[in-house]
């Protein structure tokens, strides 16, 4: 983990205002640990260029906070929301992510690519690319 750390996996300000503890397990550390040394780092590295997780791990009550899904990968530390401040930008990174043959489960542009979504199941690496 060259660019990233845990403690950027588990900062989200939405805990922070609800009160909510998510701490990452050390049980999901190692699926922290994949995402970012197969996918972030190299990407980062490729990028050149600072880029924010903006959200990756969430605990349940996070997760219903925000109304993720009940399946999410963030919720076993496989994701990160990711970003680099802006849309134009952010559409270049996820074209890299594809475009380096990263691997990944899942690739999803947000909301008109206010953000990209990346997530790692190394037991199946799909390599799906959405747009939501």
């Amino acid at each position: 983990m060259k660019y990233f750390s845990f403690q950027e996996f588990e900062r989200s300000e939405t805990a922070y205002r609800h009160g909510i503890d998510n701490t990452l397990p050390d049980k999901l550390k190692g699926n922290v640990a994949a995402l970012v040394d197969k996918v972030l780092d190299p990407l980062r590295e490729a990028w050149g260029k600072p880029i924010t997780v903006t959200s990756g791990y969430r605990c349940a009550a996070l997760n219903k906070a925000v109304g993720g899904s009940g399946t999410s990968h963030h919720c076993k530390g496989m994701a990160a929301d990711i970003s680099t401040g802006n849309k134009v930008e952010n559409r270049r990174l996820f074209q890299l992510i594809i475009d380096l043959g990263l691997p990944f489960t899942q690739l999803i542009d947000e909301k008109g690519f206010s953000w990209v979504h990346v997530s790692l199941d190394q037991s199946d690496v799909k390599r799906q690319v959405l747009r939501l």
